[in-house]
C-alpha cells in the first residue's frame, strides 16, 4: 500500500499492486488498472519507488526493473 497525498493535500492511500502508469504531466498523474486517474503532490519518482519497494517486501521481484530506472532518472 502507497500513502499518498492530493492536491487539495488530503492524505490517503492506494494498493501499490493497481498501479499501471506513473507520469509527469508536470504534476503527477497515477493511472490504475481500472483506468482512474489520480493526481498527486508526490513527484513520480517517490510513486514509483513506493510501488518498487512494495513489490519487493511482497516478493514479487528483486531487481529494479530497467524501464523504470530509466523512467525515474528521467524525473531527476
Amino acid at each position: 500500500m502507497l500513502t499518498l497525498t492530493r492536491m487539495n493535500g488530503e492524505k490517503f492511500t492506494v494498493n501499490a499492486t493497481m498501479v499501471e502508469l506513473v507520469e509527469s504531466t508536470p504534476d503527477t498523474m497515477i493511472t490504475l488498472v481500472s483506468g482512474r486517474k489520480l493526481t498527486v503532490l508526490e513527484p513520480a519518482r517517490n510513486v514509483i519507488e513506493g510501488v518498487t519497494e512494495y513489490y519487493r517486501s511482497i516478493g514479487l521481484f528483486a531487481v529494479w526493473p530497467p524501464q523504470w530506472k530509466e523512467a525515474a532518472d528521467h524525473e531527476s
